[in-house]
């Protein structure tokens, strides 16, 4: 089986677990190829921690969830050194904390203190935590996925600009179709069903997919040709979130902030993972519009006057595509 027919088993392996939601198992998949951190966000109950469990259990990778609650600890994310008694004298080791893991599930984001949310800030970056002055590396395969809640604000901590811009895209979970929601209702009657049944009968399970297809496709990914009007599209698209009065007056006044030179990075990364699901050796400019609000939408702040009018960071997005020219 090829590198490429692997991840696309594991696409379909999600599918059939996340009905109704092929977006965001397409976005999931990106941010895994890209080697880049993903906010989820959606209400409750639209399967944001099913999706990433989904990833997980099928792939030869170590899970680590991390439920985030207002009194959690930077230890309780990171690890901590234990004292130990032993024959020859006593000693502190370390102890890894549940960070240490491929696939990383930071359930609920926003709940944790500043000082919670700055431990894993290093990791995300870093690929690292230090502890008690000492740098422990995190595996080589390595992503965090972070969900948050958009209408609790009881007991929350709003993640700060400077945060968000370290997750490489924000992916939006909306309600499934009508139609979807009665084979979710199917899905998890057939699961019930599954679970009492002896359990030889699930010795058919297919196999986990090895971290190794991952690599390599990374690998093809990093050889993806992007032509210098591709590259100077997706600055000019970035560009335009700093100096909106070029395009627009409307820009002008909605938009507070640009996005940073990450979000370049993150089109050019994420525009070739687009490119090479596709099957495609180069990315075109379809590549950039299918993955640029996951990109921006986070990245840009919106001056009061947007927000009292109802515009959304999409919205300024879809302006910004309509008035900046293709390549």
């Amino acid at each position: 089986m090829s590198t490429f027919e692997q991840i696309e088993d594991l696409r379909t392996r999600m599918g059939n677990s996340i009905i109704g939601q092929k977006a965001v198992v397409e976005r999931l998949i990106i941010g895994l190829l890209a080697d880049g951190n993903l906010l989820i966000e959606g209400l409750p109950g639209l399967a944001k921690t099913r999706a990433v469990k989904a990833m997980a259990n099928n792939l030869e990778a170590e899970f680590g969830r991390i439920q985030f609650t207002p009194d959690l600890l930077p230890s309780d994310v990171t690890g901590t050194e234990v004292y130990h008694q032993t024959k020859d004298g006593a000693e502190f080791r370390f102890e890894q904390g549940p960070i240490f893991a491929n696939i990383v599930l930071a359930d609920e984001i926003n709940r944790a203190p500043a000082k919670v949310q700055a431990a894993l800030l290093e990791a995300m970056e870093e690929r690292q935590v230090t502890v008690a002055g000492t740098t422990h590396k995190m595996p080589p395969l390595f992503i965090v996925m972070a969900t948050q809640n958009p209408i609790e604000q009881d007991g929350t901590y709003p993640l700060p600009e400077a945060q968000m811009d370290r997750f490489m895209m924000h992916v939006r979970v909306d309600y499934p179709p009508v139609e979807d929601e009665v084979e979710v209702i199917r899905l998890v009657r057939r699961e019930e069903q599954a679970k009492n049944q002896p359990k030889s009968k699930a010795a058919n399970a297919p196999k986990a997919i090895p971290q190794s297809a991952i690599f390599d496709a990374r690998s093809e990914i990093a050889q993806i040709h992007v032509s210098d009007a591709m590259e100077r599209y997706m600055a000019d698209l970035v560009y335009a979130t700093r100096t909106p009065a070029a395009l627009s007056e409307d820009l002008a006044r909605w938009i507070e902030i640009g996005a940073s030179p990450r979000a370049s990075l993150a089109l050019d990364k994420c525009g070739r993972a687009h490119a090479w699901l596709s099957q495609r050796d180069y990315v075109d400019p379809a590549d950039v519009r299918a993955v640029a609000h996951d990109v921006l939408r986070h990245r840009i702040a919106l001056s009061y006057e947007a927000q009292g009018e109802g515009i959304t960071p999409d919205m300024v997005i879809d302006t910004i595509i309509s008035l900046v020219a293709l390549p």
